[in-house]
């Protein structure tokens, strides 16, 4: 039985032009590029290279491009490095984010609270998990170290008004940190003024696991998380994976290019789909805001059902999807999305999220009708 992926905000596929573009430096062109030889230079040329095209497409300078392990590690070092470079420069000791974040935010402002005397404030959201921009306004401090707010979220979808929300960081001097790591290849990533950084990671956009990148404005200090030789500026030690660089940029650049033509046809067949399983599935609702949403994202919840039971039943034919974000490993305890959007804990253990990917081309008819035998399977005992 052929199976229909959609998890792909978990992972993608590595794509064949990026297998394609990093592989010289796999194998011929494997020098250090910290090395001052001939092999040691061609690597940093490529690295120099690669910086410079993912600098274009955020809209930044090459020198804030700081290579990263993935979107886990790029939020920590936007959240702790800019937090903690304030703390140490002008007293700073308060943290404002949402209740909504990826785990590598909440736990990196945590981790401040915990260990280095830091306030965090969690402003809240609507039930469409949308964050009103001037609850950030009312939450800032004169002391307010960093904003730390998800560009879309990873679990339903709902993309932020990041501009509203550039312009009063800036407006109040506060560095805004943007996790991007959801929004890559379907929003523009080219930053506002306002913007201090923004994460990527490569495997959401058809690059290997295991590569990120932190986009920081050189103007803004940031403590390193990882010390060593320097690399990186000094932002970011250790030799750097050369073609895990160019990797990323390949991916990141193809998927700038297809945007245009990708996101408005993904959205008409993730609308379609959600129509057709609002109108035949009684319990179905969508989780996530109806119109400001990932053109490839469509969540629900099944009220009355169990989320792991309705996967099982879409995996017996053929769909594989996925009950929410795949980063809180083990964990059976009801979304903090859901919940923080007013989701009952009862319901909010019935999720089920569908990600589709960039090059989705086909109507799924199918995938709504297998959801609605599955929910049914699930609610009559199998």
């Amino acid at each position: 039985m052929s199976m229909l992926y959609l998890d792909n905000a978990a992972t993608t596929p590595v794509r064949p032009e990026v297998l394609e573009a990093m592989a010289p430096f796999l194998t011929r062109a494997y020098g250090n590029p910290s090395s001052h030889h001939t092999v040691g230079e061609a690597a940093a040329a490529a690295l120099d290279d690669a910086r410079a095209r993912i600098a274009a497409v955020l809209g930044m300078r090459r020198t804030d491009v700081v290579f990263t392990s993935g979107g886990t590690e790029a939020n920590n070092l936007a959240v702790k490095g800019i937090a903690i470079a304030a703390q140490q420069r002008r007293g700073a000791r308060h943290v404002v984010t949402t209740p909504i974040e990826h785990e590598s935010v909440l736990e990196s402002a945590d981790y401040l609270r915990r260990i280095h005397g830091f306030d965090v404030t969690h402003v809240p959201v609507d039930a469409a998990a949308r964050v009103d921009p001037a609850e950030i306004e009312r939450a800032l401090r004169d002391d307010t170290a960093v904003v730390s707010i998800g560009w879309a979220n990873n679990e339903v979808g709902t993309v932020q008004d990041v501009a509203a929300i550039a312009a009063i960081a800036a407006e109040r001097g506060v560095p805004l940190h943007l996790d991007a790591v959801q929004a890559a290849g379907w929003l523009p990533l080219t930053a506002e003024p306002g913007v201090a950084a923004v994460s990527v990671a490569g495997h959401k956009i058809g690059a290997p696991k295991g590569t990120g990148v932190l986009g920081v404005r050189g103007r803004v200090p940031l403590e390193p998380l990882l010390h060593g030789g320097g690399q990186e500026r000094g932002r970011r030690s250790g030799t750097e994976d050369v073609a895990g660089a160019v990797a990323l940029a390949t991916a990141l650049e193809l998927a700038e290019a297809e945007r245009p033509q990708s996101t408005p046809r993904v959205a008409a067949l993730r609308d379609a789909f959600i129509a057709h399983v609002l109108a035949t599935v009684p319990s179905a609702a969508l989780t996530g805001d109806p119109v400001h949403r990932l053109p490839g994202t469509a969540s629900f919840t099944f009220a009355g059902t169990s989320g792991e039971a309705v996967l099982l039943e879409l995996e017996r034919r053929g769909v594989v999807s996925s009950s929410g974000s795949a980063c809180a490993a083990g964990s059976d305890e009801p979304s903090h999305v859901l919940l923080a959007m007013g989701v009952p804990p009862e319901v909010a253990q019935t999720a089920v999220r569908f990600t589709f990917p960039h090059d989705l081309d086909h109507p799924l008819d199918a995938v709504a009708a297998a959801v609605e035998a599955s929910v049914a399977a699930v609610r009559s005992g199998g």
